[in-house]
């Protein structure tokens, strides 16, 4: 349950870094602002960090994301610069068709596509959200269990078995297990644990 409850509020967290930037905020954005945003958010993250190689479908989420943010990158770099002009001086001299060439002359000329948005939907905004708050409420319990099980290995690694450890040094560091046994012995059941 631990490894899921930290898978889910990585999961959260990478769903959050996409858009999420003030959910009070205006929910439209420019592309390229995005990735600008993105970038610097990307940059802080340790993405050698055990959280996301524990889990086979978060590992596969990590990668996906990360080859997507490249890929943005590297559309980022390739459309950050205005498009260099067209040479329609050249395209009149190979085409035949000059009204054709000088109609697209005009029309790009006079032509300014507007900046493209994203229109974030409330719908997606309030799922994105309440994964974000599973995952808050998740992680409680994830820092519980993180805190138990360094304990657990501390204890572990002061009672370590060696051949100086006695049946009865054993039945006092782990008395759970002595009673298990004692209870199997008592009711006779000597294969329990082998056979099914």
């Amino acid at each position: 349950r631990g490894a899921r409850s930290s898978a889910c509020v990585v999961k959260a967290l990478l769903l959050k870094s996409n858009f999420l930037v003030n959910p009070e905020a205006d929910n439209t954005m420019s592309f390229s602002g995005a990735i600008r945003r993105s970038a610097r958010r990307m940059a802080s993250v340790d993405w050698s960090s055990p959280v996301f190689k524990g889990d086979p479908e978060l590992s596969a989420m990590v990668a996906g994301f990360r080859a997507w943010t490249a890929q943005a990158d590297t559309m980022a770099d390739k459309y950050s610069a205005a498009p260099s002009p067209i040479d329609f001086a050249t395209a009149k001299k190979s085409i035949r068709d000059k009204a054709l060439v000088d109609g697209l002359e005009q029309f790009a000329k006079s032509f300014t596509p507007p900046a493209e948005t994203y229109e974030w939907s409330e719908d997606d905004k309030a799922s994105k959200l309440q994964l974000i708050e599973d995952a808050k409420a998740g992680e409680d319990f994830t820092k519980e269990m993180i805190e138990d099980t360094e304990k657990e290995i501390a204890f572990m690694r002061t009672h370590r078995t060696t051949r100086e450890v006695s049946t009865s040094d054993m039945k006092e560091i782990y008395p759970d297990i002595a009673e298990e046994v004692e209870t199997e012995i008592e009711n006779r059941e000597w294969f329990k644990d082998t056979l099914k």
